[in-house]
């Protein structure tokens, strides 16, 4: 089971996730790469941000549903946009995508990192996420 919280000994989240996260024993650890927003044939979902972060999402799903997990398993995320003004495309499918993986609220820790660039310059979006799977 993966039990995520927040304690009231800090702020609360300034956004959609927990700043705790426990896994409790009998799970194995899989570590997704940093998706980008491809989609299944590698050509790039567009070059704004709203098509490459729903792509990453995508991704991020098939590779859940791949390995026999689900979003409820993600113990955290790490999110890179490529400059400031990537954020509201980002933001836009990580609401969208948040609404359908955790109807309840109970959001994964997750990292937000405004970078100067990504691995090629047409990206705008990478995301990387940690799952815990029930042995």
């Amino acid at each position: 089971m993966i039990r995520r919280w927040n304690p009231e000994t800090v702020a609360a989240p300034a956004g959609p996730y927990s700043h705790l996260a426990h896994v409790s024993a009998g799970h194995d650890v899989v570590v997704l790469a940093g998706q980008i927003g491809t989609l299944p044939d590698g050509s790039l979902a567009g070059e704004d941000s709203l098509s490459q972060a729903r792509a990453v999402f995508a991704n991020i799903e098939r590779l859940l549903d791949a390995a026999g997990a689900g979003p409820a398993q993600l113990v955290k995320l790490f999110s890179m946009v490529s400059g400031t003004e990537h954020l509201p495309g980002f933001r836009t499918a990580m609401t969208e995508t948040f609404a359908r993986w955790f109807p309840d609220g109970d959001y994964p820790p997750q990292t937000l990192v405004v970078a100067a660039a990504l691995a090629a310059p047409a990206l705008t979006v990478e995301v990387e996420a940690l799952v815990a799977m029930p042995r």
